[in-house]
């Protein structure tokens, strides 16, 4: 794993990289209030093991990247897909395939309408269709905005109340396989000690943008593939049809039972199918 804090357009963005340079590029790009942490050591260095170039980054306002005062806006959904091809252009890559989950799906989308020559294929874990159909499609779990309420309560500085909290945020985005309790733990505690202002995650709610690229799936003519769990408690498995049928020759994964969350016990499917994907 190889770390690099880069410049793009006056802000920081941290990113990991993990594999030969040489081989296929592949950035992953991670949801609303998720670091690059998320994204786990393991199955990245599994998807380097099969070939790939891999490399994760922090979102603005998450781990070791820029920051901002929390409860303010500073940048557009678009910002955040321009941060992505900062970082191809910094490591020197013309094209990539983007896998995207969730809100990194919908930032996958803009990418391929905005840069269509930089980007080679598309995986989308979790997402939805991008746009005012998005409004018609069943609504997230009301357990989940419930659970984040509490976050005005934390002490930021208790590092035991901030991993429960983080780790937490995880156990309410589960479907109905066993909850990695140990797993999110982990990741949580590294999460923890690696971000440079934990309250400004809650910057993403304010997040808007991208109006101009609403409801233009059908215009994504490069392969794409949906992954979506059936249990999906944030964007229930219909954003995932309704991606596939958005997105024209867009092939379907469904992950039986799986929530909103890269669950180890789905690693092996989802990576040889981003490997399937990927190949040149």
């Amino acid at each position: 794993m190889n770390e690099q804090i880069l410049k793009i357009d006056k802000v920081e963005i941290c990113t990991e990289s993990f594999g030969n340079p040489k081989n296929p590029a592949l950035l992953l790009i991670m949801g609303a209030m998720s670091s690059l942490d998320w994204w786990d050591e393991d199955f990245c260095l599994h998807l380097a093991e099969r070939g790939r170039f891999v490399i994760r980054y922090d979102h603005r306002d998450l781990g070791r990247s820029t920051t901002y005062a929390p409860g303010t806006s500073n940048y557009t959904i678009t910002d955040m897909a321009d941060d992505a091809i900062g970082v191809l252009d910094a490591y020197s890559i013309e094209k990539a395939h983007i896998v995207g989950m969730s809100l990194g799906g919908m930032i996958g989308q803009i990418l391929t309408l905005r840069y269509p020559e930089r980007i080679e294929s598309l995986t989308l874990i979790a997402s939805s269709v991008f746009g005012t159909e998005m409004e018609k499609l069943p609504p997230m779990d009301q357990s989940i905005p419930d659970y984040h309420t509490k976050s005005a309560s934390i002490d930021w500085s208790n590092p035991e109340a901030t991993v429960h909290y983080l780790a937490g945020g995880w156990e309410i985005l589960s479907g109905t396989k066993p909850y990695e309790k140990e797993r999110m733990y982990k990741l949580a505690e590294r999460e923890a000690s690696r971000a440079k202002q934990l309250p400004s995650r809650f910057n993403h709610a304010l997040l808007q943008g991208g109006d101009q690229y609403y409801d233009r799936s059908s215009e994504i003519t490069i392969p794409t593939l949906i992954i979506h769990g059936t249990k999906d408690p944030a964007l229930p498995y219909e954003h995932g049809l309704a991606l596939a049928k958005a997105i024209p020759h867009a092939k379907l994964k469904s992950l039986d039972g799986t929530g909103h969350e890269l669950h180890s016990e789905d690693w092996q499917q989802i990576i040889e199918s981003i490997v399937e994907m990927t190949k040149s």
